[in-house]
C-alpha cells in the first residue's frame, strides 16, 4: 500500500513539474518569438531604408541646388563685364603673375601658386579642427560669422552694383543699404539661427557663387587648372586616411552627437543628426543581448529542474518541491513583466527613431564642394566655349551620380570632388584638344553634320 502511494506521489510531483514548466514556458516562448519577429522587421525595414536612401530622390536633391549655382555663375561670367573681363589684380596668395607668353613659365608659375594655395588651405582646414576637437567653439563660430558677414554685407553690394551697371538700372545709395542690410541680417539668421529650410538652402547657394566669383575674378587661369587638379588629391588624403582632418572633424562631431558646423554644409534637410540612430541601435543591441542572456538562463533553470524533480521519492519533497516550483512561477513572471517592458520601451524607442529618421534622411555637402565646382564651370565659361561649358557641366552631375553611388554601397563619409573634379577636366582637356579644333574646322569649310 505504501509503495502505490509513494508512485502516485512520485507521479504527482512529475506532473506538477511539467505544468510547472509548460505555462511559464509558452509564454515566454512565444514573447521570445514576438521579439524575434519584430527585430526581423526592424532589421528588414531598416535595410530598405537603407537601400532608398541615395536613390533618385536624393540624386535629385543634390543635382538641383549644383545646377542652380552653376547656372548663377555660368550667367554672370558670361553677362557681367566685371567677371569675364581678365583683371590685373589677383588674390594675395597667388603672387606669381602669368602675363607672359612662354607656355612653360606660365606651368611653374601657375602651380608654384596652386602650391601655395593648398597649403593654404590644408593649414586653414587643420586649425579649424583643431579648434573643434578642443573645444574652442566660440572661435570658429566667430570666424565663419565674420566670414559670411563680408560675403554679405560687402562682396554682395559689389555684386549688386555690378548687375545694376550691366542692367542699366539707377538706384540710389540710401535704398541700396536698406536692401543689403536685410538681405545680410535675414542670411546671418538663416544660416546660424533659425530659418525655413528652402531660405537657408538658398542662402547657402547664393554664398558658394559669391564666393566662387571672386576666385574666378581674381585667380589667373593656369593657376585655378593646377590648384583644382591638386584638390583632388588633397580631398581624398583629407577624408579617406584614417589621420586626414576633415575624417576627424567627421568622427568628432559623432562621437559628440553634434551637427557638423554650421555655414560650412549644405543639407538636403534641416534636421540631420545620424547619432540619434546610432545611439538607438545601440540601446536595441544591447537590449537584444539582454534577452539572449535571459533565454539561456531560463533553459539552464529548466534543465536543472526536470533532473532534480525526476529523483523525487518521498511526500515531503513533494511540498517542498511544490513550494518551489510556485516561487519560481513567480519569479519567472517577474521576469518576463520586466522583459515584456523593457520590450515596450524598445517599441517605442523604434517608434520615435521611425520618426526621428524621416526627418533625419538626406544628404550633406560642403559648400567647399559647391565652390570649386562652380569655379571649373565658371572659369570654363569665362575662357571657351558653350561645348566645353556644357561638357564640365556634365561631367560634374555624372561624378557627383558616381560619388553617391559610392555611397550608398561604403555606407561613410567619402569626399565628392575627387570623381567630379577628375571629370571635369578631363572633359575639359578633351573639348579643347579635339573637339573644338573638329567645330573650328568644320566651321570653316562649311561643312553641317
Amino acid at each position: 500500500m505504501s509503495k502505490n502511494t509513494d508512485s502516485d506521489n512520485s507521479k504527482q510531483v512529475i506532473v506538477l513539474a511539467k505544468s510547472s514548466e509548460t505555462l511559464p514556458g509558452d509564454s515566454r516562448t512565444s514573447f521570445f518569438d514576438n521579439s524575434l519577429e519584430l527585430r526581423r522587421k526592424l532589421a528588414a525595414k531598416r535595410s530598405e531604408e537603407l537601400t532608398l536612401k541615395y536613390g533618385a530622390l536624393h540624386v535629385i536633391q543634390l543635382f538641383v541646388p549644383v545646377s542652380i549655382c552653376l547656372l548663377v555663375v555660368v550667367l554672370s561670367v558670361t553677362n557681367i563685364p566685371f567677371y569675364f573681363l581678365e583683371s590685373e589684380v589677383t588674390l594675395l596668395y597667388a603672387p606669381f603673375s602669368e602675363d607672359v607668353d612662354d607656355h612653360t613659365t606660365k606651368l611653374m608659375r601657375g602651380t608654384a601658386n596652386a602650391f601655395i594655395m593648398l597649403i593654404l588651405v590644408a593649414l586653414t582646414t587643420s586649425f579649424v579642427i583643431f579648434l573643434y576637437v578642443y573645444r574652442f567653439y566660440s572661435v570658429i563660430h566667430g570666424w565663419l560669422i565674420l566670414s559670411s558677414s563680408m560675403i554679405f554685407f560687402f562682396f554682395t553690394v559689389i555684386y549688386m552694383q555690378e548687375v545694376l551697371r550691366t542692367m542699366k538700372i539707377p538706384l540710389d545709395y540710401i535704398t541700396v543699404l536698406l536692401f543689403v542690410w536685410n538681405f545680410g541680417a535675414v542670411g546671418m539668421c538663416a544660416i546660424y539661427w533659425k530659418a525655413p529650410l528652402k531660405l537657408q538652402q538658398a542662402y547657402l547657394i547664393l554664398v558658394s557663387a559669391i564666393m566662387s566669383l571672386i576666385f574666378i575674378k581674381y585667380l589667373p587661369a593656369w593657376t585655378t587648372w593646377i590648384f583644382l587638379a591638386f584638390l583632388v588629391f588633397w580631398d581624398l588624403i583629407a577624408v579617406m586616411c584614417p589621420r586626414g582632418p576633415l575624417r576627424i572633424l567627421v568622427e568628432t562631431a559623432q562621437k559628440r552627437s553634434e551637427p557638423i558646423l554650421p555655414g560650412m554644409i549644405y543639407s538636403s534637410l534641416a534636421h540631420f543628426q545620424i547619432i540619434q540612430m546610432l545611439a538607438t541601435s545601440e540601446s536595441i543591441g544591447e537590449t537584444e543581448d539582454n534577452i539572449k542572456k535571459l533565454e539561456a538562463n531560463s533553459n539552464e533553470q529548466n534543465s536543472e529542474e526536470k533532473n532534480s524533480k525526476l529523483n523525487v521519492e518521498n511526500k515531503s519533497l513533494l511540498n517542498r518541491m511544490t513550494k518551489t516550483a510556485a516561487d519560481e512561477k513567480i519569479s519567472k513572471t517577474d521576469k518576463l513583466d520586466k522583459l515584456k517592458a523593457t520590450n515596450s520601451n524598445l517599441t517605442s524607442e523604434i517608434f520615435i527613431s521611425s520618426r526621428d529618421e524621416s526627418e533625419v534622411r538626406g544628404v550633406k555637402l560642403g559648400l567647399g564642394d559647391f565652390i570649386f565646382y562652380s569655379v571649373l564651370v565658371g572659369k570654363t565659361a569665362k575662357h571657351g566655349d558653350w561645348n566645353t561649358t556644357l561638357a564640365c557641366f556634365i561631367a560634374i552631375l555624372v561624378g557627383l551620380c558616381l560619388t553617391l553611388m559610392l555611397l550608398a554601397i561604403y555606407r561613410k563619409a567619402l569626399p565628392a570632388l575627387p570623381i567630379s573634379l577628375t571629370f571635369g577636366l578631363i572633359f575639359l582637356s578633351c573639348t579643347n584638344i579635339f573637339v573644338q579644333p573638329f567645330e573650328d574646322k568644320l566651321s570653316f569649310e562649311q561643312i553641317f553634320i
